[in-house]
């Protein structure tokens, strides 16, 4: 069974959002990273002189590969990525090995023969 890895960097208020989301398209489960600081295009704002900064979260999904698109996509709905500037990204790689992972493909590879049934 192959893999990828889907990385999300969120806002903190949309990271349940997205976890949620992503079990429903298909993910087992994730690790969440807090206390996460990036930057993009436009300037932090600030106040006073003191940078106003939104908290952010990294999000990692081990999945699949069949699902790993889906699941892109629908937590991309579910952050608001494309429709909010600045809420997060997300993306992801190919992973060549994993290991931990026995359990989780005992139960998903039923599901997914059921799928390439269809």
């Amino acid at each position: 069974m192959r893999f990828k890895l889907v990385i999300a960097f969120v806002n903190d208020t949309k990271t349940e959002a997205i976890t949620e989301a992503a079990r429903k398209a298909g993910a087992t489960g994730c690790t969440v990273i807090t206390n996460a600081r990036g930057q993009g295009i436009d300037e932090k704002k600030t106040f006073l002189g003191l940078t106003l900064e939104t908290q952010r979260d990294v999000v990692l999904l081990l999945v699949e590969e069949h699902r790993a698109r889906p699941i892109l996509e629908t937590i991309s709905i579910a952050g608001e990525f494309d429709t909010s500037p600045g809420t997060g990204i997300a993306f992801q790689i190919d992973v060549e090995d994993a290991v931990g992972v026995a359990h989780q493909v005992e139960k998903i590879a039923p599901a997914l023969e059921e799928e390439e049934q269809i």
